[in-house]
C-alpha cells in the first residue's frame, strides 16, 4: 500500500482518516458527538482535517470497540497517560471491569444456547404444524418475566 499523504498541509480529509484508520466517516463523526475524538480543524470550506495523531486516536478507539469496550471504557482508557504508574492502575482496573462484562454476557450466551436447544428440539419437522413457531407464539404471549428466554435478552453494556 502507498504511504498516505494529507489531501492538504493542514491534515488529512475525513474520508481520507476513515480509510486510514479503518473507521467509517459516520463513525468518525459520531465518536466526535461522543467526545471521543476532536479534529484538527476545518477548512474554509467547512471540510474536517485530522492529524496523523488523530488517525492514531481513530485506530485505538477502533480496537476497543473491536474487544466490546462500551464508549465509557474507551473514553477511560483514552484520557490515561502510559507513562504514568498511577494511570497503568487505572487500565487494569477498566479492564478487569470489562472482563467482569465479559464474563456475565457469556454466561448470557450459554443460558441462550440452552433455550435455543430447548426450542429447537421441540420439533423435528414431521409433525402437522411447527412447535418452534407455536412456542414462539406462547412466549409472545406470557407475560414479560416468565419466558423461559426471558433473561437472554438483557440490556447489554455497550
Amino acid at each position: 500500500m502507498p504511504a498516505a499523504s494529507p489531501l492538504s498541509s493542514r491534515g488529512y480529509q475525513i474520508g481520507e482518516a476513515a480509510r486510514l484508520s479503518g473507521v467509517t466517516a459516520a463513525n468518525i463523526r459520531f465518536y466526535e458527538k461522543q467526545g471521543l475524538l476532536s479534529p484538527q480543524g476545518r477548512g474554509e470550506n467547512g471540510y474536517r482535517f485530522y492529524s496523523q495523531g488523530d488517525v492514531h486516536q481513530l485506530r485505538f478507539i477502533r480496537l476497543c470497540r473491536a474487544m466490546d469496550m462500551s464508549l465509557d471504557e474507551v473514553r477511560t482508557l483514552l484520557a490515561l497517560d502510559l507513562n504514568k504508574k498511577r494511570d497503568c492502575a487505572t487500565a487494569r482496573e477498566a479492564l478487569d471491569d470489562h472482563l467482569g462484562h465479559v464474563r456475565a454476557r457469556l454466561a448470557e450466551l450459554k443460558a441462550l444456547e440452552k433455550d435455543l436447544k430447548a426450542l429447537r428440539n421441540r420439533c423435528d419437522g414431521g409433525d402437522t404444524h411447527c412447535h418452534i413457531i407455536e412456542a414462539l407464539h406462547e412466549l409472545a404471549d406470557a407475560p414479560q418475566g416468565s419466558a423461559p428466554l426471558a433473561g437472554t435478552a438483557r440490556k447489554r453494556h455497550v
